[in-house]
């Protein structure tokens, strides 16, 4: 039975990436957490303790997202390993983290990587 608890765009401006500039200037990113948790207690008990708290891995995502990295892959790994470190009940972890208005020489909306734990 699926049971996954999602936690969807959580903006972020950081300063990640190898060119200097994005260093200097930052930008905007998407973060998106999907955990594969049972919460059947949950549902049933309808108490916040046995659950996930979204607040939780709000805050998760933005410490991680503040430390200037090269690259977002690194980034959502951490996430990934910072989710599964505060609740290890998770069955599976999901990050994605998008970088919006990428520095490309073109016109690109954003770029993404996907780490599963």
């Amino acid at each position: 039975m699926l049971r996954v608890i999602e936690v969807n765009g959580i903006q972020c401006y950081s300063f990640h990436g190898c060119m200097p500039e994005e260093k200097k200037t930052g930008g905007k990113y998407l973060v998106d957490v999907i955990a594969h948790f049972n919460f059947e207690k949950a549902a049933d008990t309808d108490n916040l303790s046995d659950t996930i708290d979204y607040c939780v891995i709000y805050n998760i995502v933005q410490k991680e997202m503040q430390i200037p990295t090269k690259l977002i892959e690194t980034v959502a790994k951490r996430i990934a390993v910072g989710c599964k470190k505060e609740y290890p009940n998770i069955e599976k972890v999901i990050i994605k983290v998008t970088k919006l208005s990428p520095p490309i020489n073109g016109l690109v909306e954003n770029v993404s990587v996907i780490y599963e734990l």
